[in-house]
């Protein structure tokens, strides 16, 4: 087997109105140098991954397994060099990266030959919904629906073209946590409102009408409102993005990332205002990563 390198990018989910079935990919990257060896070692080189490198215990080691065991593969050992900029539990995908990442793990050590909907189908199995391992296998905003029968249907959006401003606070939200905050049931009145914010939405993403895509990923009505609280200075960052020429802030995933969507080429400038009100964040201006899973 000759070496390769795994680039995944990050994703932020949901993007306000778009809960549990629209994300987009972020340029922060998880990337794996993998080499052929006589043993499993996972060496890692960045604070955002976790301590423990027992492969057994191994969250990529133990997904690359399962697709290998699944196809009736032997996984090869190999040593998984591993950098990432993407923070553990910030919402901005690390577990769907470390998800996808062990799925092409597995493709390419035992010749699977996944084409990109068949790795969407194992990871939506894996990860429970596609929003956020879809950005990271295609790039792109992508919207997706989750049919009765577990068909996914997608679409990317390519002419999405703005820059992003991440704030990423210094503490952790698990998934679970953010999750138990929601309703179990909406009433039908305020489901039919949610919806027709989140149709809006779209429209105006197409049409590239980022004013009204951004105010209409303000206004929510299925998890920001509920997720809020758990979310320090939730207010304060979107009135002050706002203020800075954003033209929508929501938070990425379930939390506790806050994420600005803002015109082109004023990335840097607000990112770094934004940064002098709030010292105690890591501030900085990205984009929309628009390849998705490199296999280099």
């Amino acid at each position: 087997m000759q070496p390769f390198t795994l680039k995944i990018p990050a994703s932020s989910a949901n993007m306000g109105a778009g809960f549990d079935s629209i994300g987009i990919a972020v340029q922060r990257y998880l990337t794996l140098h993998v080499e052929q060896s006589e043993s499993w070692e996972f060496v890692h080189q960045s604070d955002s991954l976790p301590t423990y490198t027992n492969p057994q215990d191994h969250f990529i080691y133990k997904v690359a397994l399962h697709i290998a065991t699944k196809y009736e593969k032997n996984l090869s050992p190999c040593k998984v060099t591993m950098t990432s900029e993407i923070p553990l539990a910030r919402g901005l995908g690390s577990s769907a990266a470390a998800v996808v990442a062990g799925i092409e793990l597995a493709n390419q050590i035992c010749s699977l030959q996944l084409n990109d909907e068949q790795k969407l189908h194992e990871a939506t199995l894996l990860e429970g919904h596609p929003d956020n391992v879809a950005p990271s296998i295609f790039g792109g905003c992508i919207v997706t629906h989750i049919s009765e029968s577990d068909e996914i249907n997608f679409i990317k959006i390519d002419s999405f073209n703005v820059d992003l401003v991440i704030a990423i606070p210094d503490v952790e939200l698990k998934t679970e946590k953010a999750r138990q905050v929601l309703p179990a049931e909406i009433p039908f009145k305020r489901a039919v409102k949610a919806s027709s914010v989140g149709n809006l939405m779209i429209a105006a993403l197409l049409q590239e009408n980022y004013v009204l895509a951004g105010k209409m990923m303000e206004n929510d009505l299925l998890h920001e409102p509920y997720r809020a609280r758990l979310i320090s200075n939730y207010k304060k960052i979107r009135t002050l993005s706002r203020d800075l020429g954003a033209y929508g802030t929501v938070i990425s995933g379930s939390g506790p990332t806050m994420i600005s969507f803002v015109p082109q080429n004023k990335g840097e400038q607000i990112a770094q205002k934004l940064g002098d009100k709030l010292p105690d964040y890591t501030i900085e201006k990205t984009t929309i990563d628009k390849i998705g899973l490199q296999i280099i």
